[in-house]
C-alpha cells in the first residue's frame, strides 16, 4: 500500500478504482441512465470545486499571508515552483467546475432554482476573475511575463484583491449550491 501511496499518479487512481467500485456495487441497476450520469458528472463537478475552493482557501488564508514573513532569500522558491504549479490546478480545477456544473445544469434544466441560478452566476464569475483578471496578473508578478518592478507590484496587487474577492464570493456560492438541493428558494 505505500508504494501506491508514494507516488501522486498511483494515489489518485487508487482513488478512481475505490470510486468504480464503489459507482458499481450501489449503482449497478441504473448505468447508463440519466439519473446515474448526472450524479456522475455531479461528482466530478463537486471534485473540481473542492480542489479549486481548497486552492483559493490555501492562497487567502496561507500564501498571501505568509508571504511577507518569508525572508527575501525565499521567496523565489515560491515564486518560481510552488505558486506556478499551485495557479496551474487552481486555473484547471476552476475550468473542470465550471465544465462539469454546465453539464449538471444542461441534465436538470427543468429542475433549476433561482438559488442554484445565483450560485452558477457567483461561481461564472470566479471562474472569468481566475482566467482574466487573476492569471494574467499573476503571470507578471511571478516574472512569467516580463515587466518592470511597479508593473510586478501592480499586477501582484491586482491579482491578490481579485483572489481575496472570489475568496469573499466563494462563501454565498457554496451556499446557494448546498442550499438549492434542499428546496430553498427566495420566490
Amino acid at each position: 500500500m505505500a508504494k501506491i501511496l508514494e507516488k501522486m499518479n498511483s494515489a489518485i487512481a487508487a482513488g478512481f478504482v475505490l470510486a468504480l467500485i464503489v459507482l458499481v456495487i450501489f449503482n449497478a441497476k441504473s448505468l447508463g441512465e440519466e439519473e446515474f450520469w448526472r450524479g456522475f458528472f455531479t461528482v466530478f463537478h463537486v471534485l473540481s470545486g473542492v480542489l479549486w475552493i481548497g486552492l483559493l482557501y490555501y492562497f487567502n488564508l496561507v500564501q498571501i499571508p505568509t508571504m511577507p514573513k518569508i525572508p527575501a532569500e525565499l521567496k523565489p522558491a515560491v515564486g518560481k515552483y510552488i505558486a506556478p504549479e499551485a495557479l496551474f490546478w487552481f486555473r484547471m480545477s476552476a475550468a473542470s467546475t465550471v465544465l462539469f456544473g454546465l453539464i449538471v445544469a444542461f441534465m436538470m434544466r427543468k429542475n433549476l432554482t433561482v438559488i442554484l441560478d445565483v450560485g452558477m452566476l457567483l461561481g461564472l464569475i470566479m471562474a472569468y476573475n481566475v482566467w482574466f483578471i487573476i492569471w494574467p496578473n499573476q503571470k507578471k508578478a511571478l516574472g512569467i511575463v516580463p515587466v518592470d518592478d511597479a508593473a510586478k507590484a501592480a499586477a501582484a496587487r491586482i491579482a491578490m484583491l481579485t483572489s481575496r474577492t472570489n475568496f469573499v464570493l466563494s462563501v454565498p456560492m457554496l451556499y446557494c449550491m448546498v442550499m438549492s438541493r434542499y428546496g430553498v428558494s427566495a420566490f
